[in-house]
């Protein structure tokens, strides 16, 4: 079974991605995939700065981070849009893991791994217009990012009041099956 690390790139509690992400997690769970599904709040990290590295060296939260990267094949990331693009909480986490350590170049974390990305907004847009700057990050990093990508609009209208599940998983479901799928496949060669 192929591990798969999980996260929003929203922290707000009541965010959509929150709710997506842990639609995702379902759909993988049940696809064969197996999750670390983490909370970026529980890492909190400061704003990158050269300096700061040079004085202080990683954070501990960046060397956590970086050993569960490590550590998993895949990656699974639902994220909110800002402005066209990808929030500062998810760049500056994902330019953390990427900084080297110790001699060990900071691609290390990212390579060998595949990646599902998603977006959920109540727009019409659902985060569409930042999918492709997340993307376009993961590759440079040397990840592979599938070419199927998951974006919701309306979200506020797309989960169940009830229970908080996706409403039409349908799609969901299908991208989770192809990652875990890949992440195997890629584990296997």
């Amino acid at each position: 079974m192929p591990k798969i690390l999980a996260f929003s790139g929203s922290i707000r509690r009541d965010a959509w991605n929150r709710k997506l992400i842990q639609a995702a997690v379902d759909a993988t769970r049940a696809a064969g995939g197996d999750v670390t599904l983490i909370d970026l709040a529980d890492y909190p990290l400061p704003l990158y700065n050269g300096d700061l590295e040079e004085k202080d060296g990683l954070p501990d939260n960046a060397l956590r981070l970086k050993a569960l990267f490590k550590s998993h094949g895949a990656l699974l990331i639902a994220s909110p849009e800002y402005n066209s693009s990808i929030p500062p909480l998810l760049k500056n986490t994902i330019d953390w893991v990427s900084r080297e350590w110790q001699g060990e170049s900071g691609l290390v974390p990212y390579q060998n791994k595949v990646a599902a990305i998603m977006a959920a907004s109540p727009g019409q847009f659902g985060g569409m217009r930042m999918l492709p700057h997340l993307r376009q990050i993961l590759n440079t990093l040397g990840v592979l990012v599938l070419p199927g990508q998951f974006s919701l609009p309306s979200a506020d209208k797309a989960f169940d009041e009830e229970n908080g599940a996706l409403k039409s998983p349908a799609r969901l479901h299908d991208l989770m099956l192809e990652l875990v799928n890949t992440a195997a496949a890629l584990k296997r060669a």
